[in-house]
């Protein structure tokens, strides 16, 4: 896969100068090549820009296809909000949140471009560290409960069903005993088609292990997406020089994170479904 295309400084200056004036929203549109943003639409674009100054274009993109904005999905987020909104801490405590997400090697985006305000050039947000050698990304699977995170397994090749529930033996199952998370536990997942595939459905019944009901596009709403963000930070920090010193550090910073910090995932996740609910469906700042 080729390099994802930044957002060009004139263009980010565009963007910014359409949504100040109040009439832009038509043309952020065209300028980002969607058919149609909503003005709940602009003001996530102009919040991610905010909080996270590296983002391309392409992942504005994806942001906003994967903000539910389809009818379904809005309604989909609604009823899972309103189902679970007074679940009991403990229940919440119950569940193993799990995801796969990519961590890049920062050999290859040295001239990678931020969005920043006026004499904010230094501020540690808008810095990207770069190594000196190589370049890549690596595919993790990981999970985590309110007592810590679990394992990190490197995902080698593209994973199909048959790889999804090789993990899920050799990690899924290790990471409950090492978290310790007794009788009638959950595990959570999205709507992947190898996560929903007939013989991993098969397999997690024949493993006893009871499956959290999942809508598509609830992103916001697993908490594991903040710490692969914390996860990601550690990481840049350490600067890695090639994709077995990443792998290393990947797994080591991982374990690292605080149980505290895990914890406190799980004791405010009512928060964001009130969050969900109070934006009528739509992404939240989670």
């Amino acid at each position: 896969m080729g390099k994802t295309k930044e957002l060009s400084q004139d263009l980010r200056d565009r963007i910014v100068d359409l949504h100040k004036s109040g009439m832009g929203y038509k043309n952020i549109s065209k300028l980002l090549g969607i058919k149609k943003i909503s003005p709940r639409g602009v003001a996530m674009i102009m919040r991610t820009v905010r909080n996270q100054p590296a983002t391309t274009q392409q992942e504005l993109v994806n942001d906003l296809q994967a903000a539910g904005t389809k009818k379904a999905h809005v309604e989909a987020r609604l009823k899972y909000a309103n189902d679970h909104l007074k679940d009991a801490q403990s229940d919440w405590e119950k569940v193993l949140w799990s995801d796969e997400t990519k961590i890049e090697l920062f050999g290859l985006n040295s001239t990678r471009h931020v969005w920043r305000k006026k004499n904010a050039a230094y501020d540690p947000r808008n810095t990207v560290p770069t190594v000196k050698h190589g370049g890549g990304n690596i595919m993790f699977w990981g999970c985590f409960s309110a007592k810590g995170t679990g394992l990190l397994h490197r995902i080698t090749g593209k994973m199909d069903g048959a790889m999804y529930r090789a993990v899920l033996r050799d990690n899924l199952l290790p990471s409950a005993r090492k978290l310790k998370m007794g009788r009638g536990w959950v595990f959570q997942h999205d709507n992947d088609p190898k996560h929903t595939a007939k013989a991993t459905k098969e397999w997690l019944k024949k493993n006893h292990i009871k499956v959290m009901e999942w809508p598509s596009q609830f992103p916001d709403l697993n908490p594991i997406e903040n710490l692969w963000g914390e996860l990601k930070v550690r990481v840049a920090k350490r600067q890695p020089t090639n994709l077995n010193d990443l792998e290393r550090i990947c797994k080591e910073e991982w374990a690292k994170i605080p149980p505290d910090m895990c914890a406190n995932l799980v004791v405010n996740y009512n928060k964001r479904l009130t969050a969900v609910l109070a934006n009528n469906g739509f992404a939240t700042k989670y």
